[in-house]
């Protein structure tokens, strides 16, 4: 599956994507803000999570995932990567899922155009009512994203995940968006 916006493809995550995917996320100033992500970020790193992608498949029952390269057009290279993930078909919910951006790539819309393309995805395509995401605390520009598509926060859930990053106990706000409240 392939959507599409004017600047970028958001598909399924190839073998050939574990170099970009390395380079992407082998840089703190990135991976710092993702709770899953090893710094350093090494290619069998890449190339592990693009297998568990190509191998989990996107039906577990009950529940969904989604996980999206997020290519620049006119390079046609990858420069991030989204998903949705615990979409819950039946609930009409999404439990997580996120965002991130090659730092070089950071500041020129590509982000808001990408989770653009994923809410509505979310909300179009699979006929969620909700999404629930999260930021952690000092990253603004996460929030400021989420909240211009009407996104609210509800919480914030102290020492939540442990970052691999940089090995610290991260608080995270946890934020919802209900498809009557987006704003597209």
């Amino acid at each position: 599956m392939e959507l599409n916006t004017q600047h970028l493809i958001l598909r399924p995550w190839q073998e050939k994507d574990s170099e970009d995917l390395m380079t992407g996320l082998n840089d703190f100033q990135v991976s710092k803000w993702l709770a899953y992500i090893p710094y350093p970020y090494t290619l069998k790193d890449a190339k592990r999570w693009i297998d568990y992608c190509q191998n989990s498949g996107e039906d577990n029952e009950s529940l969904t995932y989604y996980e999206f390269a997020i290519v620049l057009k006119k390079k046609n290279k990858v420069i991030g990567g989204t998903g949705l993930d615990l979409v819950d078909l039946n609930q009409g919910i999404s439990g997580g899922g996120g965002i991130w951006l090659n730092r070089k790539y950071h500041g020129l819309g590509y982000g808001k155009e990408a989770f653009g393309k994923r809410i509505e995805f979310a909300f179009k395509d699979l006929g969620l009512s909700k999404l629930e995401n999260g930021f952690f605390p000092g990253n603004e520009a996460s929030w400021r994203m989420q909240e211009s598509f009407g996104y609210k926060i509800e919480t914030l859930i102290k020492e939540k995940y442990l970052c691999l990053a940089d090995g610290k106990l991260k608080d995270e706000y946890h934020t919802v968006l209900l498809l009557k409240d987006w704003i597209f």
